[in-house]
């Protein structure tokens, strides 16, 4: 019984508190700092795709068949 009476009076509130605090941090969305890094890696992948293109046509010319080796 003194477990769950200690359970009860320490663990169990501080767990709520955690846990809405937790909630109220992600309802909240991303911070300025966030959604400034998400743009520069949604920049990053688009110039990197395009890169990728590039040396995909490059490839294509040069060696046809390099698809068919992998």
């Amino acid at each position: 019984m003194v477990p769950f009476i200690i359970f009860m009076l320490i663990v169990a509130p501080m767990w709520l508190i955690l846990h809405y605090r937790s909630k109220r941090q992600v309802s909240q969305g991303l911070s300025e700092k966030e959604y400034f890094q998400l743009s520069e890696l949604a920049e990053t992948a688009d110039k990197m795709a395009e890169r990728i293109k590039t040396l995909e046509a490059i490839l294509d010319v040069e060696s046809p068949n390099w698809r068919d080796k992998t």
